[in-house]
């Protein structure tokens, strides 16, 4: 297997476009989160076909690695209730449903593509449009609706969901790594992704393999630290010691620096990750908004500027208040995830002191969801949770 992905590598480097190469860095790098889930139900093609009418530099997405080996867009490793409807089982007597419930690792494609994941509403998110019946989507399928949308060099920001702590509930790093690798030289599209974890092993192994594509070193204070006895990650102010699950076996407090910041940075910059995405806001905070008493940022200027004198780029997760827009703004970021692409971007036209990507083509990409959205044959209401 590891010839045929070097192989794969090899065909990419040869046939890649030198001038395609991050074309849209040049634009501060405006990330909508899930595609921009505040907006449109998550991680979905209407998802990201407003992304792109609302003028974002990188969709930001997650993939789950189904049963048969199928990479989903889709953010849970379980399917939401809260965001999915059973419509009904593939097959008469299907042991596994209902499939509302189970986990991506234990379904396959076709159990999957029964689902309506347009019909509900999240409370958190009460703006969002619903799309209902929305299927969810395979990563090619997702890359062939951006192709049809768009003749722009778009980003993507994608995420392998692999879980640190508890590795029976996903596929496994290697596997995701691989499948990965399959879709991106299939499409050739090494030059505009960045591969995501927050699972860090996942990233080395990507880094050995395709060493062409861009890495990013997720992290927060619940994943940074060993687990605490309780099963929990704890926070900066309560926490385990010694190598983190998440961190592919890396103890933070091995690295040089006199804060946390400092030392995480230095570790991400240990496995070779070409950026970080930290949590905007600590778990210890009290707040959350840098107005409020008692809120504690989680990434800070010490963060940003020990990243930037290492050569890594700082975006992070998920920035949804204009208070946090402009804080990062002050300390230096390279760019901001967020649920509100719109509302980030209407902050950025205002200021008018940061390249901006182009709005999308709204009649071409509505015509392309048209074409590309798949639907189940019965929808639910529309009337969310």
């Amino acid at each position: 297997m590891r010839s045929i992905a070097v192989l794969s590598l090899f065909l990419g480097v040869i046939s890649a476009s030198p001038m395609k190469r991050w074309a849209y860095s040049k634009y501060f790098d405006l990330q909508g989160h899930r595609g921009g889930r505040g907006e449109t139900i998550e991680n979905t093609l209407p998802s990201f076909a407003w992304g792109l009418i609302n003028g974002v530099t990188t969709l930001e997405m997650d993939l789950g690695l189904t049963k048969d080996g199928h990479l989903i867009v889709w953010h849970d490793e379980n399917i939401d209730p809260t965001k999915c409807i059973d419509t009904g089982a593939v097959e008469e007597g299907d042991p596994m449903y209902p499939y509302v419930g189970k986990y991506i690792a234990n379904l396959t494609l076709s159990q999957v593509k029964t689902l309506d994941c347009g019909s509900l509403r999240l409370d958190g998110f009460p703006l969002q449009e619903l799309y209902a019946g929305t299927k969810l989507s395979t990563l090619s399928e997702m890359f062939d609706f951006v192709s049809c949308a768009t003749d722009e060099q778009v980003l993507f920001n994608i995420e392998t969901k692999v879980d640190g702590d508890y590795h029976n509930l996903t596929r496994s790093a290697e596997d995701f790594v691989k499948a990965i690798g399959d879709i991106y030289a299939q499409y050739n599209i090494w030059d505009r992704v960045t591969h995501q974890s927050f699972e860090w092993s996942a990233l080395v192994l990507s880094k050995e393999l395709y060493p062409q594509l861009r890495t990013s070193a997720l992290f927060d204070d619940s994943t940074i630290y060993k687990q605490l006895p309780n099963g929990s990650g704890g926070n900066l102010t309560t926490h385990g010691t010694g190598p983190s699950n998440w961190l592919a076996g890396l103890d933070i407090d091995t690295f040089p620096g006199d804060t946390i910041a400092e030392r995480v940075v230095r570790a991400a910059a240990s496995i070779n990750a070409d950026l970080i995405s930290p949590s905007v806001t600590a778990g210890a905070s009290l707040a959350v908004d840098p107005a409020e008493e008692g809120w504690i940022g989680f990434v800070n200027k010490t963060m940003v500027d020990t990243a930037h004198s290492l050569g890594l780029q700082v975006k992070p997760w998920t920035a949804n208040r204009k208070n946090l827009f402009e804080y990062l703004f002050d300390i230096g970021v390279d760019g901001i995830i967020t649920d509100y692409p719109h509302e980030l971007r209407r902050l950025l036209e205002h200021k008018g002191t940061y390249p901006l990507a182009p709005l999308g083509e709204v009649d071409r990409i509505m015509g392309c969801l048209a074409k590309h959205n798949q639907h189940t044959e019965t929808k639910g209401d529309g009337k969310g949770y």
